[in-house]
């Protein structure tokens, strides 16, 4: 079950929210809240899995609010103004509803904030790659110090290497082979999607039919790398 806190300054709207959460099962309504300052207080307070949030409140915006949250739980925005959306993703935010909002479309919403939620609390410990040591890449005639837990995926081009990491916007690109790297960043902590990819597995946060995201980037999954992906991750086959 997930716990959740709904958000709206609007009764009526907060209450056919509420109504929705009661009829997804595997959601249960811990709180709701008529403004930010309340939810800040129940955040402090309650577990809460999933935020369904509304964005025009008095004296602080649902967006501004989440920008408060040192560590948010996944949020879904429900608002009637479509053009936060943007900004709202950049947030990591799970999904953005336009009120009204029907059923189908608030369900679909829900299902997508639960697989993301399973996929974190199936994750086993053993693939954190914090006990992994760091190692040494050649980076135009210099060595440069890859920190294992830092690496997110890697992408392979030709006779080169992206190597993509969570603290920085740009790729360190280095010039080795897959089957080297892989060495380094083995499994369970690394598991390859793609002869092309391969990813830090306690950093992918949804996985789809064709590609797992991490984050925003949506990284290939071939037919041949699935059966192992959903191993390592202890998905069950469809």
């Amino acid at each position: 079950m997930m716990r959740c806190l709904a958000v709206d300054d609007e009764k009526l709207v907060l209450d056919l929210l509420v109504d929705n959460i009661r009829q997804v099962p595997y959601l249960t309504l811990a709180k709701t809240a008529r403004n930010a300052m309340e939810a800040v207080e129940i955040l402090q307070n309650e577990p809460i899995d999933l935020l369904f949030l509304d964005i025009q409140m008095p004296r602080l915006s649902g967006l501004q609010f989440l920008k408060t949250l040192p560590d948010p739980p996944l949020v879904i925005l429900v608002t009637a103004y479509d053009k936060y959306a943007l900004e709202g993703f950049e947030l990591n935010v799970v999904d953005y509803l336009l009120k009204p909002v029907s059923m189908e479309r608030f369900l679909k919403a829900c299902n997508r904030a639960h697989e993301l939620f399973e996929l974190k609390h199936k994750t086993p410990a053993t693939i954190a790659p914090a006990n992994l040591p760091d190692f040494f890449v050649n980076v135009e005639y210099s060595l440069v110090k890859i920190v294992a837990a830092d690496v997110a995926w890697v992408e392979g081009l030709k006779d080169y290497i992206k190597i993509w990491l969570s603290s920085a916007a740009k790729p360190v690109i280095t010039r080795m082979t897959f089957k080297a790297l892989e060495e380094k960043l083995p499994e369970p902590a690394f598991v390859r999607t793609h002869k092309s990819y391969l990813v830090a597995a306690q950093k992918i946060t949804a996985v789809k039919r064709d590609f797992v995201l991490i984050g925003t980037t949506e990284i290939p999954v071939s037919e041949h790398y699935k059966d192992n992906l959903r191993k390592i991750l202890n998905i069950a086959p469809d």
